[in-house]
């Protein structure tokens, strides 16, 4: 029963002419999942002065609505249940009443998952053919998964999109859906991997709130409030808000419909030139946006998605986005990473809320000689990895399971595994290996350097990974390392690995390293620094 029957039925219920309002955000819905062990809040907006009740799973509790007409009901800790159970509210005020009631609830894990379209991606965009045949395997497999998928128990609230520059907003809108033939089509498949890991391993429902969004930058996913607490946001956050005033002071309507139209009649002419000469198409011309749906316009993503779930209890979040910044200010990613995650975990009131995020997976042709000059997606891969000092975090490395020519891989499958074993691990206290060799310290001895890694797990090994299957050991020399001297000409360098958690780097030509590098390339082709539990190494270099 979907809640405007349920409003219906209440208002036939307490007089059809009943005056007294009851709203509640979107999220709050039949077939949703709330979060075990936890204190569960229920909100929403009704007449001020009216009390409003809500029961479920033994549960009433009751609130009188404030003066701006919001209320907020906070249950008590609930054990998992795959009991479909059914939550009522209702409204009471002089005599008039209202009600809903939302079916099929249950009480299990829930997580929140951001980002840009590697994370928004869903079955019906990872289903379609491969760029290269080598890993159209992948795609089979995620065609048999979509085709076979039954979880009732595993479910997923799409947030739906919307901006807001200067308001957060507070309903929203959205729809929760189930792992099942038909539905799953929608389903972030980052996400669902993830899931699907938690529901084999904790055995209770598993539900996801999507809330992501393509080709967006991670600016727009932060808190108002956390662009103040240093110089360099307030700036940042300012020009942003000054810029966005300016474009709505200077929009106008009919003319940017005139300018778009002989835009697109120009395009016409050319499209149908490329197609006579049996060349390709030159691109659409996009429909300019008025500035208020700018979603690239700091904190507007955040107030107009993320603000109209907060605070449905969750136990923390995944994270798979920063292609976008490659080519804006990647150099300061781990730091407005930081901010992003400092203000959800205080809009949540979650000082310790769990957040485990996606490093760039391995993108565009690889380099045959070291990389030398500064690269933006590369610049943001080690930022992600410096952004691990945040508390209660972890990164999942991805740079063995891309796709040169598609920024969009389609093993969305280890990317979400490895994400779960973060969790399982942290989140869950299970005794797994949740993470491949992390750069620690460095030390020269002689002409040679020595690593040292963190989560180097039952020891370091030279690993080969082919599309899904576990990686395996091989007998090969490390690839991938490069060092330099204090010429600063970089060079292949020779790596072997000399202990459990250490690897030994040189050159015969350098006799006094000052730098080495690891999988530093968008694409390093070839990496092969694991643990023994099978998972890879991040890139890193030994200066800080």
């Amino acid at each position: 029963m979907n809640r405007l029957i349920s409003i219906i039925l209440g208002l036939l219920l307490t007089g059809i002419c009943s005056a007294v309002e009851l709203t509640m955000p979107a999220i709050f819905n039949d077939h949703m999942v709330v979060q075990q062990g936890q204190e569960v809040p229920v909100w929403g907006t009704s007449d001020a002065g009216a009390t409003v009740e809500v029961s479920f799973a033994g549960q009433t509790n009751s609130v009188k609505v404030n003066a701006n007409g919001r209320w907020q009901v906070v249950l008590s800790p609930l054990k998992a249940s795959a009991v479909s159970k059914t939550m009522t509210i209702s409204a009471l005020l002089n005599g008039d009443s209202a009600a809903v009631e939302i079916t099929d609830v249950l009480v299990g894990e829930v997580w929140f998952a951001g980002g840009q379209s590697n994370m928004y991606r869903p079955f019906r965009m990872l289903i379609g053919k491969a760029k290269e045949p080598k890993y159209e395997p992948l795609v089979e497999y995620l065609r048999k998964e979509e085709a076979n998928a039954n979880d009732t128990l595993l479910r997923q609230f799409r947030v739906g999109k919307d901006c807001s520059v200067l308001k957060e907003k507070y309903l929203g809108k959205g729809t929760w859906s189930k792992a099942v033939k038909g539905p799953v089509h929608e389903f972030c498949g980052t996400a669902y991997f993830f899931a699907r890991e938690l529901r084999r391993e904790l055995n209770v429902p598993v539900a996801i709130i999507a809330c992501n969004l393509g080709g967006t930058k991670v600016e727009p996913w932060i808190p108002m409030h956390s662009y103040q607490i240093n110089e360099t946001l307030k700036s940042f956050y300012k020009n942003e808000i000054d810029s966005y005033q300016q474009a709505l002071a200077n929009w106008d309507e009919e003319k940017v419909n005139k300018e778009f139209e002989q835009e697109m009649a120009n395009w016409k002419l050319k499209a149908q030139e490329a197609k006579q000469k049996g060349e390709n198409e030159p691109r659409k011309p996009p429909k300019p946006e008025h500035p208020d749906r700018n979603k690239q316009t700091a904190s507007t993503l955040y107030n107009g998605m993320i603000h109209t779930v907060v605070p449905f209890a969750i136990k923390g979040a995944i994270w798979y986005q920063g292609e976008s910044n490659g080519n804006n200010l990647p150099e300061q990613y781990a730091m407005r990473l930081s901010a992003m995650v400092n203000g959800w975990r205080k809009a949540w009131d979650q000082e310790k809320l769990y957040f485990y995020y996606c490093q760039l997976a391995n993108y565009k042709d690889p380099n045959a000689d070291p990389l030398e000059e500064v690269d933006g997606w590369v610049t943001v891969q080690d930022q992600m990895r410096r952004a691990m000092e945040i508390p209660n975090s972890g990164m999942a490395v991805l740079n063995d399971i891309g796709e040169a020519k598609d920024i969009h891989p389609k093993n969305k499958m280890d990317a979400g595994k490895r994400l779960s074993l973060w969790a399982l691990n942290k989140a869950y206290g299970k005794k797994i290996v949740c993470s491949g060799p992390i750069y620690k310290t460095s030390k020269i001895k002689d002409n040679k350097v020595i690593i040292t890694f963190n989560h180097a797990g039952s020891g370091l090994m030279v690993g080969k990974k082919h599309l899904m299957e576990p990686t395996v050991a091989v007998n090969e020399p490390l690839k991938r390392f490069q060092i330099c001297g204090l010429d600063r000409k970089w060079k292949w360098a020779q790596a072997k690995i000399i202990g459990k958690n250490k690897v030994e780097v040189s050159h015969p030509e350098i006799l006094y390293p000052a730098e080495v590098r690891y999988a530093w390339s968008s694409n390093p082709e070839g990496v092969n620094l694991y643990n023994k539990e099978g998972l890879p190494s991040s890139l890193f270099t030994t200066v800080k």
